[in-house]
């Protein structure tokens, strides 16, 4: 079994790092900024072999260099974006294998929020590491994609199993859930899910890990299908592709 640690960092964004027990073996998943890994590194006594990229942007391969110059590990992120992340080794591409000991995760292609976003299914162990494409009641801004592409990109998310957990890369969840029930008031398990959230945040803790079964439920961009969610928009009977881009216009806006 994995053992993850979710650091929290600059703002709002997490650090994941992933420590397989029987190998030694550990990666970090979109590291910001290096010292509160290293430090973390340090107090555990485990030593990073591996980094994992989901996309170029500064706040996920920020600490790149430095985690790479002080510990000789191993940066892994997609190829079409090996000329905007620091310190690339292994470009990957989607349906690529990558290994932590004997856990391996699949690499899948989500273009959307970047044109080169992929993300990490360790199916074995039920967890997905998505990066900016999917967050907790919410997924990512359209920075180099279309409205169409990250619609399909979400729907191979929402094929995984729905015992599958998320570890998205911040920390928007509160924000999410408040767009959300503008788009679909009704929902009584989105109105209970916010008291949970609500909670969570009272309390200074992380809405992470989420899971495919709670995003189908709640998340208004797994829910275009929703016919109560189509109407309160004003798209239904809609093709799902162009109710998914009403909806990300209408956050975008929010």
């Amino acid at each position: 079994m994995l053992t993850i640690l979710t650091l929290p960092v600059l703002n709002d964004n997490y650090i994941y790092l992933v420590h397989d027990p029987v190998s030694g073996e550990t990666a970090v998943v979109d590291p910001a900024v290096a010292q509160p890994v290293l430090d973390v590194l340090d107090q555990k006594g485990w030593q990073l072999t591996t980094i994992f990229n989901t996309h170029h942007h500064s706040d996920h391969v920020g600490g790149n260099l430095e985690l790479k110059q002080k510990t000789g590990c191993t940066v892994i992120a997609p190829l079409s974006d090996q000329h905007r992340i620091p310190g690339i080794d292994r470009g990957v591409v989607d349906g690529n294998v990558i290994s932590l000991g004997k856990h391996t995760a699949r690499v899948i292609s989500t273009p959307g929020h970047t044109s080169g976003h992929v993300v990490y299914h360790f199916g074995g162990d039920n967890t997905l590491f998505c990066g900016d494409t999917l967050f907790v009641m919410g997924c990512g801004r359209l920075f180099e994609g279309t409205a169409e592409q990250m619609w399909h990109s979400l729907q191979k998310l929402k094929a995984l199993p729905t015992s599958t957990r998320i570890y998205c890369a911040h920390e928007y969840t509160q924000a999410n859930g408040r767009f959300a029930l503008t788009v679909e008031p009704g929902n009584r398990q989105l109105q209970q899910r916010m008291d949970v959230i609500n909670q969570l945040r009272a309390n200074r803790l992380p809405t992470v890990p989420s899971t495919i079964e709670q995003e189908l439920a709640t998340n208004p961009f797994f829910r275009e299908n929703s016919l109560a969610l189509q109407e309160t928009i004003k798209m239904a009977n809609k093709k799902p592709a162009e109710v998914f881009a009403k909806i990300r216009r209408l956050k975008d806006n929010f």
